[in-house]
């Protein structure tokens, strides 16, 4: 294949994984098809089945780019020994405040929480295989941020982070529901409060 082949491919690709994951994002997993992408793309169904040829085989797509991404990214902030512990927080905070400022968008493994039961096998590992890393980083940027005396946690580093994690996809949700942005602001505050030094 020639090279303006390939990147044509994997351009087409990714606007594909794009518009699944915006779509998925701001309306559900179950709420959308193939129709929908393709209208959004101004593409045939059939060029998007030849990509992903079932809706479960984009999903998996979309939820493993999305992890990748985030594994990135805080492997990245966990390996910059400029920050402290309580900086590597607040970095991990700043998506979430970017969600919330976007109109009835939420975390992509946060839409598929909400019809986890109605999700193919393989995406609901996935999707647990994200929360479980989330709050793996959380409990470790906590752990050594109590060791080294720059928090003291009102509970043990473990418990702390699965809270935190889910008060922050629940204030995702809410504000999705209310508009209203000072749900996510009043979280993070809350939880800045509790990590005391």
């Amino acid at each position: 294949m020639r090279k303006a082949d390939e990147e044509a491919v994997t351009g087409t690709k990714e606007k594909i994984l794009d518009s699944a994951q915006y779509l998925i994002q701001t309306r559900g997993y179950s709420a959308i098809s193939y129709a929908h992408i393709a209208e959004k793309l101004g593409i045939r169904k059939a060029s998007i089945h030849y990509y992903f040829p079932s809706k479960a085989d984009l999903g998996v797509a979309v939820v493993e780019r999305y992890t990748a991404m985030f594994e990135a990214a805080l492997a990245q902030v966990l390996e910059n020994e400029d920050l402290t512990n309580r900086q590597k927080i607040e970095a991990y905070f700043q998506p979430y405040r970017d969600y919330a400022d976007e109109p009835e968008m939420v975390c992509l493994c946060g839409a598929l929480a909400g019809e986890f039961s109605a999700l193919p096998e393989e995406m609901q590992a996935r999707t647990r295989q994200f929360f479980l890393s989330h709050q793996n980083w959380l409990k470790s940027v906590l752990t050594v941020g109590e060791e080294n005396r720059e928090f003291r946690l009102p509970g043990p580093p473990g418990k702390f982070a699965r809270m935190m994690f889910a008060m922050l996809q629940g204030a995702l949700l809410v504000k999705r529901s209310t508009g209203d942005i000072s749900q996510m602001d009043d979280v993070i505050e809350m939880l800045r409060g509790q990590i005391v030094s």
